[in-house]
């Protein structure tokens, strides 16, 4: 089945060469930039398949990790990037005055491997390129040293450690190779300053289908006195700060019932994402030609993070042309009419862990706004996402990348 291509020329090819085709030819060990090149592989890591669940119907997300890691210092000074480093998995030592304990400089990514489900020997990343993109962006709004790193560089980096630990990804739909390229102050001094010295390093964890028995439409609150993120603020960059100021009211929420908070913004109560996915609406216009649309709030306020679902959903969306795909501004008073008139045909969350979830109710002033759940374009996303990645589905070129 091949999807429509008029997206195709706006996407990098999936060849490995372009990712490889500009390696430093530096011999030194010192590099100011990422260079794939230069990484080596530690003589004394051994391949601990043995530890590798049997039973992947058990895994639990973030709780069994792969054999190896990569890592990448940069230093201060002249220093710059150092050469990347495959090495076993192992905790990390770091002064207990480095700047990423104290003052939450760190940022992170999340992204899958996947085995394709015609053939187990061919590994690939989905659309890596805006993962990287985004990494840059939020280093740069932490003042991190070494942000205009060759985004190339690191996905080559990354791919070799996928390819290392590769009996570690599980085969079938649904199963993946969790990725998580992090990057740390290890700036060893007390003060509020712009870090010299970081570090990225890559962890992976095999992972299950986040619905493991299909479909589980979730309960959202929008009734809570936090916001988590502001016009201005950090909620564009994937930072470990947006994340740790959501604990205490999504416990809150749990508390009382519901899956995920709708997090709003301003008197109008803008609203902005869900739990932590991007989050969209299939409505019936309200005034002007008959149709339908597809909202999802916009990026241009900065407090919104961009997602690599999100823009899936958009771009699939505007190849098939059979509605309008629209990033502006939607108030929780304007589901609630668009709901109360019958014009509410299906909202979701969208993110890499579960691609996308369906919301069934939304807790606004004291009581539910009742969304048909689990809509048939929620479906046919989750379908056609699930199968570029595992490459069941031709896509787009460039966004299922063979490593």
């Amino acid at each position: 089945m091949m999807l429509q291509s008029s997206l195709s020329r706006c996407f990098m090819s999936t060849t490995r060469s372009t990712i490889t085709k500009n390696k430093s030819a530096a011999t030194t060990k010192t590099h100011r930039s990422i260079s794939s090149a230069q990484l080596t592989i530690s003589s004394d890591s051994p391949n601990n398949n043995n530890n590798i669940p049997q039973n992947k119907q058990d895994l639990q997300f973030g709780k069994v990790f792969s054999s190896h890691m990569l890592q990448i210092p940069y230093k201060g000074g002249s220093g710059g990037w150092q050469s990347p480093e495959i090495v076993p998995f192992h905790d990390l030592k770091i002064s207990p005055a480095a700047s990423s304990l104290h003052y939450g400089l760190q940022c992170f990514e999340g992204m899958k491997a996947y085995k394709s489900v015609n053939d187990s020997n061919d590994i690939r990343l989905f659309r890596p390129q805006l993962n990287m993109k985004r990494l840059s962006n939020s280093m740069d709004r932490l003042c991190m040293p070494g942000s205009d790193f060759d985004h190339e560089e690191l996905i080559e980096c990354i791919a070799k450690l996928v390819r290392l630990d590769q009996d570690w990804i599980p085969t079938e739909e649904g199963y993946s190779l969790y990725i998580r390229p992090t990057v740390i102050s290890t700036h060893p001094y007390l003060g509020v300053a712009a870090p010299d010295e970081i570090l990225l390093y890559v962890i992976t964890c095999p992972v299950g289908p986040y619905y493991p028995s299909g479909f589980a439409p979730v309960r959202l609150t929008a009734d809570t006195p936090y916001v988590r993120a502001w016009p201005g603020g950090t909620g564009a960059a994937k930072v470990g700060g947006n994340y740790a100021g959501s604990m205490k009211p999504q416990t809150d929420a749990s508390n009382r019932g519901y899956s995920q908070i709708l997090w709003v913004f301003g008197e109008e109560e803008e609203i902005t994402e869900v739990g932590a996915m991007n989050v969209f609406f299939f409505l019936e216009k309200e005034d002007g030609p008959k149709g339908r649309e597809l909202v999802t709030p916009p990026l241009t306020r900065g407090d919104i993070l961009p997602g690599v679902t999100r823009q899936s959903i958009i771009d699939l969306s505007k190849s098939w042309g059979e509605f309008d795909v629209v990033e502006r501004s939607i108030t929780l008073p304007e589901v609630r009419k668009a709901a109360s008139e019958g014009r509410l045909i299906e909202a979701f969350g969208a993110g890499t862990a579960a691609v996308v979830t369906p919301i069934s109710h939304i807790e606004h002033k004291g009581s539910d706004i009742e969304i048909p759940a689990t809509g048939d374009l929620t479906k046919r996303f989750f379908s056609d996402l699930m199968g570029i990645q595992y490459g069941r589905i031709e896509g787009p070129e460039g966004w299922s990348v063979k490593i």
